[in-house]
C-alpha cells in the first residue's frame, strides 16, 4: 500500500471473522432470537446432577493377527449436569465422559472403528457434550437454539443410552458428535425439524477440542415425524469435511441416515423396536458405507433382554505397529478395502435396585456372533489378518448410576427434544438408567 494513496487514507480492511467469531455471532444470534420471543410456561429452577460407570469384562477373537483377547475396564465413566432457569427459556447440559482415563487404549469392541481406532472402540471426549439451549414458543410451534459442544442434528441417538453395551459398527455412520456445533429446532404438532452447522474435524484423542477456525464447514439437518403414539420416524442429510483430516486436507463425507423408532407397552410389558439405515459417500462417491441395524427389547419386571442385528461396512485404513490403530491424520489413499460385518448380539440385564433408587445397580450379560466379508477382490482379505472370517464376543458387566439418570436423549436438544405441549421428553423405552 502506498503512503497517501487513497486506499491507505481508508485503512486497513476488515478481516473477516474467524471460526470462533462465526459460532459467537450464531450464538448470539439464535439464544437472543428464542429468549425475546413468546411466552414459555412457568417453572422453577432445576439441577440434576448424576454419575454413571460400566464396570466390564470382555472376550473376543476379533483380534488381529489370530487368536483371542480379554479386556477388563471401566466404560462411560461419566458424570452429568442438567440445569434449566426459571420458565424454561434457558437449560444447561453437560455430559463428561472419562474414559480417556479409565480405558485410554479403547474397549475391545467387535467391528468397531473410528478417530484412529479400529476393532477396540476409541475413548470419547473428556467434555461430550456441553450445550446451552435458549427456547420459546410461537403459536402452536415451540421453537429452540443451541449452541456448544455436543451432537449434530443428525441419525439416530448415541448408542450409550440404547439396549446394548457394544457400540454398534455403524457409529461414525449414524451419529456425528463432539463437534463444536449451532443448531436451531422446530416442532409443531407431530413434525419437527433441526439444522445445525458445525466443525469437520473429528478429535483424534480425549483431551482435544473442536477446531474453531472450521466451524461452519458443515453443516446437517434432520426432519423427525411422530405420526402415531409410540413412533418416531426421521430422515437426515449431513455434509461434512474431511472429518478425518483435523487441518481440513482429507475427503468430504456426505451422510444420510433413515430409522424408525416404536415404543409401547404389549401385555402390560414395555417393548421397543428400532430399525435404521444409513450411508456415508466419500471423495465425491468413489468410497461408499451403507449400514443397516435392527435391535428391539423387552422389558419384564426388573429383566430385560435385547437383541441387535446390524450389517455395516466399514473402511480398512492402513495400520500402525499397534494393529488396533489406523494412521492419523487420515488420507482416502490409506483405505485399503472396504469390508462388510454381519453381527448378532443378545443381551440380558436385571435392575436390582429400581428406577427410582439413588444408587443404582444393574449387571447384564451379553453374547455376539459375526462375520466377516470384504467387498474387493485384493487389499485386505479378512481371513488372513484375523486368522479366521467368523467371530464370537462375550461380555458380563455391571452398570452402577449415582443421583439422577442420564434420561436426556444424545443428540437431541431444546425443541427437537420435547413433546408438542412443551414438556421435556420422557426418555426411549431403551434407555440404560444405570
Amino acid at each position: 500500500m502506498i503512503p497517501g494513496s487513497p486506499a491507505a487514507a481508508r485503512g486497513p480492511r476488515p478481516q473477516s471473522p474467524g471460526g470462533a467469531g462465526r459460532l459467537a455471532r450464531w450464538a448470539g444470534g439464535l439464544l437472543l432470537g428464542c429468549l425475546t420471543a413468546g411466552p414459555l410456561a412457568a417453572q422453577r429452577a432445576t439441577v440434576r446432577l448424576g454419575a454413571q460407570a460400566i464396570p466390564y469384562l470382555t472376550g473376543s477373537d476379533a483380534v488381529p493377527g489370530g487368536g483371542t483377547a480379554a479386556d477388563l475396564g471401566v466404560a462411560q465413566p461419566i458424570v452429568s449436569l442438567h440445569a434449566a432457569a426459571p420458565g424454561g427459556r434457558l437449560t444447561a447440559l453437560g455430559t463428561f465422559d472419562f474414559e480417556g482415563l479409565a480405558i485410554p487404549d479403547g474397549e475391545l469392541t467387535m467391528g468397531a472403528w473410528g478417530e484412529g481406532f479400529v476393532d477396540r472402540r476409541h475413548p470419547h471426549t473428556y467434555v461430550h457434550e456441553l450445550m446451552l439451549t435458549g427456547a420459546t414458543a410461537l403459536g402452536p410451534a415451540r421453537l429452540s437454539a443451541s449452541v456448544g459442544k455436543g451432537f449434530a442434528p443428525f441419525g439416530t441417538d448415541d448408542p450409550m443410552v440404547r439396549p446394548s453395551f457394544a457400540y454398534p459398527v455403524d457409529h461414525h455412520l449414524s451419529q456425528i458428535l463432539e463437534r463444536a456445533v449451532a443448531i436451531a429446532a422446530v416442532r409443531a404438532g407431530p413434525l419437527g425439524l433441526e439444522a445445525g452447522l458445525f466443525n469437520g474435524d473429528e478429535p483424534e484423542r480425549p483431551t482435544e477440542w473442536p477446531r474453531l477456525a472450521r466451524f461452519g464447514d458443515s453443516w446437517s439437518a434432520r426432519l423427525s415425524v411422530w405420526p402415531l403414539a409410540g413412533l418416531e420416524l426421521q430422515g437426515s442429510r449431513a455434509r461434512v469435511k474431511s472429518p478425518e483430516h483435523r487441518p481440513g486436507a482429507g475427503p468430504t463425507q456426505t451422510k444420510w441416515s433413515v430409522s424408525g423408532h416404536w415404543s409401547r407397552a404389549v401385555a402390560g410389558h414395555p417393548v421397543e423396536a428400532q430399525v435404521e439405515w444409513a450411508r456415508t459417500h466419500e471423495v465425491a462417491g468413489v468410497l461408499t458405507y451403507d449400514g443397516f441395524l435392527a435391535e428391539s427389547a423387552w422389558r419384564g419386571g426388573r429383566h430385560r433382554l435385547h437383541y441387535r442385528f446390524e450389517r455395516t461396512e466399514r473402511p480398512e485404513e492402513e495400520r500402525t505397529l499397534d494393529l488396533f490403530r489406523s494412521l492419523r491424520p487420515h488420507l482416502d489413499d490409506a483405505i485399503l478395502a472396504t469390508t462388510r460385518w454381519t453381527i448378532h448380539t443378545v443381551g440380558w440385564d436385571v435392575d436390582l435396585t429400581g428406577p427410582a433408587a439413588s444408587l443404582r445397580f444393574t449387571p447384564f450379560v451379553e453374547v455376539a456372533l459375526g462375520r466377516v466379508t470384504s467387498l474387493a477382490a485384493a487389499g485386505f482379505d479378512p481371513a488372513s489378518f484375523y486368522g479366521r472370517s467368523r467371530f464370537w464376543g462375550a461380555t458380563v458387566g455391571v452398570r452402577l448410576g449415582l443421583g439422577a439418570p442420564m434420561h436426556h436423549r444424545m443428540g437431541r436438544y431444546g425443541a427437537a427434544a420435547e413433546e408438542a405441549g412443551g414438556r421435556e421428553s420422557a426418555a426411549p423405552l431403551h434407555t440404560h438408567h444405570p
